[in-house]
């Protein structure tokens, strides 16, 4: 195997690696902010996205 096939191929694996990273790093952050959001809809913080609720 020449150098530069050592290069190419180091350099797709720690591609990969870092893709593979980011990949689990979003999908942890994803469930922290679930849980955060479902503890802020637990305590009656309503999104600002949400309908007004109807007042009677």
């Amino acid at each position: 195997m020449s150098a530069h096939a050592i290069y190419v191929a180091s350099a797709y694996g720690i591609s990969a690696i870092v893709l593979a990273g980011l990949a689990l790093w979003i999908m942890i952050d994803q469930r922290a902010r679930r849980r955060e959001l479902a503890a802020l809809e637990a305590a009656g913080v309503r999104r600002r996205s949400d309908p007004p609720a109807k007042s009677t």
